[in-house]
């Protein structure tokens, strides 16, 4: 499959307009985005309820307070296709990857890495099998072969570019260090951009991918793409917030200044609230 996009022009730089609007629950990243925000002039604030009359507004937070605020704030968010990690060639991915659904997936026999594309409504987990998978309601699920990760990064994407990152596991343990300067940044940016020029089409201009050093690769496969997520529900680790923070404010801002080509990834209202 051919999933190769189109370029797009270089998206301006964030003025000192308009503001950061957290959702209320306290996080690390929330606090290193706040600060980047007001080192650059704009207003944060920790949001309790609805946010009527403000305008201009960026947003960080989860999805289930985000339905309750995005429409008074105006904000459109962003993300990526559902389907957008079932389309990437095998070549990128160093495992088979499709999209279906959690009543067929409750059929599998083997042990399958299972996860819902968008919100954590069941962990993201290997299943021996689908009857060990959660209860719950049908709903489109990703089930993909298992494989062992030896290294994650975290890479904040702005049109098609790297901006920055943080290695965020080794071995599936958390193991937080910055992009910058780490011995794998060469190969890592070298397998972004390569994946990125190739099969963009599925993500919006802003967006968080996560790719992955395989233990036992197969030629060519050493480095993959893990998955892709919204930027402005990710935690950024140890990447440099300030170059995450452009990521974000254009992953969920004002609603009148989404590209045309990020019309498709704008996440509707009744689809932010949380699944299950």
């Amino acid at each position: 499959m051919d999933c190769r996009a189109r370029s797009v022009a270089p998206w301006s730089a964030v003025t000192k307009q308009g503001f950061l609007a957290l959702a209320p629950q306290y996080t690390t990243t929330s606090e290193l985005l706040s600060a980047a925000a007001r080192r650059r002039g704009m207003e944060v604030e920790v949001l309790g309820g609805a946010a009527a009359g403000r305008r201009g507004a960026h947003y960080y937070g989860g999805p289930g307070f985000a339905a309750r605020v995005v429409d008074d704030l105006d904000v459109a968010l962003l993300e990526p296709s559902d389907d957008w990690l079932a389309t990437v060639p095998y070549a990128y991915t160093g495992r088979h990857i499709a999209m279906s659904t959690l009543s067929r997936a409750r059929r599998l026999s083997r042990p399958t890495f299972v996860k819902p594309p968008r919100e954590k409504s069941f962990p993201a987990a290997v299943y021996p099998s689908g009857a060990d998978l959660p209860p719950g309601p049908d709903a489109p699920v990703l089930v993909s072969d298992v494989v062992t990760w030896a290294a994650e990064f975290r890479l904040y994407v702005l049109d098609g570019e790297v901006r920055t990152g943080s290695q965020y596991a080794t071995f599936g343990r958390l193991d937080a260090e910055p992009l910058e300067g780490h011995r794998h940044e060469g190969a890592v940016r070298a397998f972004a951009a390569e994946l990125l020029s190739a099969c963009e089409n599925g993500l919006p201009s802003a967006v968080v991918v996560d790719v992955g050093l395989l233990t036992t690769p197969e030629p060519g496969a050493e480095w993959a793409v893990v998955e892709a997520n919204m930027a402005w529900f990710s935690n950024c680790y140890a990447a440099d917030p300030d170059r995450a923070l452009d990521v974000v404010l254009r992953s969920a801002g004002p609603r009148a200044a989404v590209a045309d080509r990020d019309l498709r990834f704008h996440r509707h209202t009744e689809d932010a609230a949380p699944a299950g």
